[in-house]
């Protein structure tokens, strides 16, 4: 397990490596906008990872594809709903809310 730091409420929470981090958002409590339920559809679940990015499996083809349609996108950029926990500590910052 690693931990997952979740800004900007400070949410601290140790998270299995393999889960998608909208599933540990999720869990947490936070709230996080995700209209096509993990399906890399909409965008709507884009969050900043602000340490621990390299440490995160690399971006696939769909996740870049929905990225490269969204304003705002930065080499922090994700989406949580693709992005899976890996063994090391994360901070990420929530971009859209409930």
């Amino acid at each position: 397990m690693a931990q997952l730091t979740i800004q900007p409420s400070g949410t601290v929470v140790d998270v299995i490596a393999g889960t998608p981090l909208l599933s540990a958002i999720l869990a947490a409590g936070e709230k996080i906008h995700h209209k096509c339920d993990g399906k890399a559809e909409c965008g709507s679940c884009h969050i900043f990872v602000l340490e621990g990015r390299k440490t995160l499996p690399r971006i696939q083809k769909i996740e870049n594809e929905q990225l490269d349609a969204l304003v705002g996108v930065s080499s922090k950029s994700r989406l949580a709903c693709q992005t899976l926990m890996g063994e090391e500590a994360v901070t990420i910052e929530l971009l859209s809310f409930v």
